[in-house]
Parts: structure tokens; C-alpha cells; sequence
């Protein structure tokens, strides 16, 4: 099959918006994601062991089953109790959650890394638990920790394909539909793995940007 120009110039509007949508998931995502991720790190540290192994046991959980599984469990079992979420809002949640409990990790090691002098420092100085985290220990855990969580960032990326199966028109989705309207998948999918090598390779310049950046702090 030989490679049409003018049938590229045709799809690619309906391509770009999938791009779009694919961006807009993978920030949203990854936005939840470290929330998620600091929650969940802050609450295995509680004190009380009920609360901490029960969020241990779901951290773990969700890190032990797939994330397609997750997917179909939030946009086609949900309904089922009364909970009926739009594909992308669906997604999201799928997504910030799958990967919040892997930043979770990032942000373990990140307060553990802290010096044990820091928190007796602020202890010292009388500071509240909220005063000691929100200005001694993140302002310190977190900049050593953004190369990590920008490699979960591209990894979220490229695993976005995975919401076309709950009727996301996120890239994948639309070159698929493209593809089987014109029985044509040469260009679509040629497209589609364009799209997505160009958007990787801009984020690792931005992930080795911020290694560098931020080197100093992890030595």
C-alpha cells in the first residue's frame, strides 16, 4: 500500500484532536497522580496502624493489577452502583490513581532521604505538624524527587492508548476510527507512532533538563 499525502492532510484535524485529548489526560493524570501519590505516602506513615496498613494493602492492590482492569472496573462497573462518570473523567481518575500509588513510592523515598536532624530541629523550634511539613521536610523531599516523577509522567503518556478501551477520542482511539472508516491504517497508525515519539522525545529533554537540574540536591 503506497503512502497517501493528501489522505494525511485529510485525518490529520481528526488526529490532533485526539493528541489533545491525549495531553490533557496524561496532565490531569499526573496532576491526581501526585496528589494521590502524596496522600498516600503521608497516611503509610500514620501513626495509627489501622490507617496505614489499610492504605498499604490498597497501594498495593492497585500496583498489582492492571491498569485496563482498573479502567473497565471505574467506567463499566461503577454504573452498576450508581456512579456514572464521562469516558475522560473516567480515565483520569484511572490513571491518577494506578500511578498516584508508584509516586506514592517516589515520595517515601524522598521524605525518608530527609536528614532525622531536620525533624528534630523543627520539633525543637515547636512547629506543628503541618508547619514542619509544609515548610522543613517537602520544600526539602520533593525537588530531588521531580526526575522520577516526570519518568511516571511519560509513562502515564504512553499508556493513555489504554482509555480508547472506555470510548476516550484520545489519539488512539481517533486514528483507529479513522482507519476503519477508510479501511486505510498505514497512515493512521504511522501517524499515531510519529505522535508519540515526538512528544517522548520532548519530554526526556525536559526529564535530563531537570536531572540536571536537580542533581545537586539528590547528591
Amino acid at each position: 500500500m503506497e503512502w497517501d499525502w493528501d489522505f494525511v492532510r485529510q485525518i490529520m484535524p481528526t488526529l490532533l484532536e485526539g493528541v489533545k485529548i491525549t495531553i490533557l489526560a496524561t496532565i490531569l493524570g499526573s496532576i491526581l497522580a501526585a496528589v494521590v501519590g502524596l496522600a498516600i505516602a503521608l497516611l503509610r506513615r500514620s501513626p495509627n496502624r489501622a490507617v496505614s496498613r489499610t492504605v498499604g494493602f490498597l497501594a498495593e492492590f492497585i500496583r498489582g493489577t492492571p491498569l485496563l482492569v482498573q479502567l473497565y472496573f471505574i467506567f463499566y462497573v461503577l454504573p452498576d452502583i450508581g456512579i456514572l462518570l464521562p469516558p475522560l473523567v473516567a480515565g483520569v481518575i484511572g490513571l491518577g490513581l494506578h500511578y498516584g500509588t508508584y509516586t506514592a513510592e517516589v515520595y517515601r523515598a524522598g521524605i525518608d532521604n530527609v536528614a532525622r536532624g531536620q525533624w528534630e530541629a523543627a520539633k525543637a523550634c515547636n512547629l506543628t505538624a503541618r508547619q514542619t511539613w509544609t515548610h522543613i521536610i517537602l520544600p526539602q523531599a520533593i525537588p530531588p524527587m521531580i526526575p522520577a516523577l516526570a519518568n511516571y509522567f511519560i509513562a502515564m503518556f504512553k499508556e493513555t492508548p489504554l482509555l480508547s478501551a472506555i470510548t476516550v477520542l484520545e489519539l488512539m482511539n481517533q486514528a483507529k476510527s479513522v482507519a476503519n472508516t477508510y479501511y486505510r491504517y498505514v497512515e493512521p497508525m504511522t501517524l499515531v507512532g510519529a505522535f508519540f515519539l515526538v512528544i517522548s522525545l520532548c519530554s526526556v529533554v525536559l526529564l535530563r533538563w531537570l536531572e540536571r537540574r536537580y542533581g545537586k540536591v539528590e547528591g
